[in-house]
């Protein structure tokens, strides 16, 4: 899943958490999605901040050759 499906899921969850009224269990279920939202937005930033890391790597060992 990409991260802005992700952030738009989570914000969903978020606006059903705070403007409806849940049952316990309902409001738990909703809960454990919404941190099952963030453990991958996490992944999917970690990533990406990998894959920037690699490039600057790069981008910095190409100007030193010069």
């Amino acid at each position: 899943m990409e991260l802005e499906e992700i952030m738009e899921q989570l914000e969903e969850t978020v606006g059903r958490m705070e403007n409806e009224k849940l049952s316990l269990e309902d409001a738990y279920e909703t809960f454990s999605h919404g941190m099952k939202l963030v453990m991958e937005g996490n992944e999917a930033i970690d990533k990406v901040e990998k894959k920037i890391e690699v490039l600057m790597k790069k981008d910095i060992e190409e100007n030193e050759d010069e």
